[in-house]
């Protein structure tokens, strides 16, 4: 039953490039978010790039995410998605909750 287990094979990577592309949309939409209610200042104060960059950044990284995340030979749009929110969430976040230029 060879063909069975190849079958099977294909199915589950094309389950959990899904998610994968689900995630990475679902991380650059929470991303794009926090980017979209913060102050301008917030960004200039923790010396990264400015707030229209990370936008576009992090939107364009959304948009690859919803367009080619789900599919198996196209996932890589979906990591780079992910890589961008990850530096986003991960440093300039928690620059900008240390200095309190947080709205929320």
């Amino acid at each position: 039953m060879p063909e069975f287990d190849a079958v099977l094979a294909f199915e589950i990577r094309g389950v959990i490039s899904q998610i994968i592309g689900y995630g990475a949309a679902l991380l650059s939409l929470i991303a794009v978010i926090h980017c979209a209610v913060q102050k301008p200042e917030a960004f200039n104060a923790v010396g990264t790039l400015s707030k229209g960059t990370w936008l576009g950044l992090l939107v364009v990284s959304l948009v690859l995410a919803l367009l080619f995340g789900g599919y198996a030979r196209l996932n890589l749009f979906a990591l780079v998605a992910i890589a961008a929110a990850l530096v986003y969430l991960l440093d300039v976040r928690t620059g900008i909750k240390d200095i309190g230029g947080s709205i929320y």
